[in-house]
């Protein structure tokens, strides 16, 4: 593996534990995570509700076991394999990260006008682990599947929106959902390729 990558890597998990610290530790972090908080999670209408409500179990490890199945049933059964691989590991990862730093989500604590739109998940609140398990499958299998600048980036906009899903439903801080989505690519940077000439994620 190039030290290059894992220097990568390592941005990334840094800038996500730096945002994580922030967030959590500093009197001016938690202010601003709780104003961006409440600035997501407020009405912003039936159109969005019914966006962010469909797509935010697109993050699940069961969306990740089904998009597998449907890449093996084309014959990208390796890409298929990689991918789901790659989103398990960051599923264990973020479950590891949520009990060392034991966050409660925010219905746990008093914000004005919350919104709680979906059922109180289980375990505690950062890292979010629906943008990082997304982000780990869709980088990984764009990389297997050599997709080309547009599809990347309309799959990056699919792991952003799951990102925004889980503050606007009530279940996440914006601080949680980042540092998500950017475990998720530091997971993808590392992940081995199946392909010689892949880039990394």
């Amino acid at each position: 593996m190039k030290a290059r990558t894992l220097l990568w890597a390592a941005s990334l998990v840094g800038g996500a534990a730096a945002i994580g610290y922030a967030a959590i530790r500093t009197p001016m972090g938690r202010d601003a995570d709780r104003e961006l908080f409440a600035a997501v999670n407020r009405d912003h209408g039936p159109r969005a509700d019914r966006f962010f409500l469909g797509v935010t179990e697109l993050g699940s490890m069961y969306a990740a076991a089904s998009a597998a199945v449907a890449l093996a049933a084309i014959g990208e059964r390796r890409a298929a394999v990689r991918a789901l691989s790659a989103a398990g590991a960051t599923w264990v990862l973020g479950q590891g990260l949520k009990k060392a730093i034991d966050r409660p989500r925010p219905y746990d604590a008093e914000i004005d006008g919350l919104r709680t739109m979906i059922a109180e998940p289980l375990g505690t609140s950062w890292p979010s682990s629906h943008p990082s398990v997304l982000t780990a499958f869709t980088r990984v299998a764009a990389r297997e599947l050599r997709l080309g600048v547009a599809s990347r980036g309309v799959l990056s906009s699919l792991d952003l929106s799951v990102a925004i899903s889980r503050v606007y439903l009530g279940v996440h801080y914006p601080s949680d959902a980042v540092s998500g989505v950017l475990i998720g690519r530091a997971v993808a940077r590392v992940w081995p390729s199946g392909r010689r000439s892949g880039n990394p994620g």
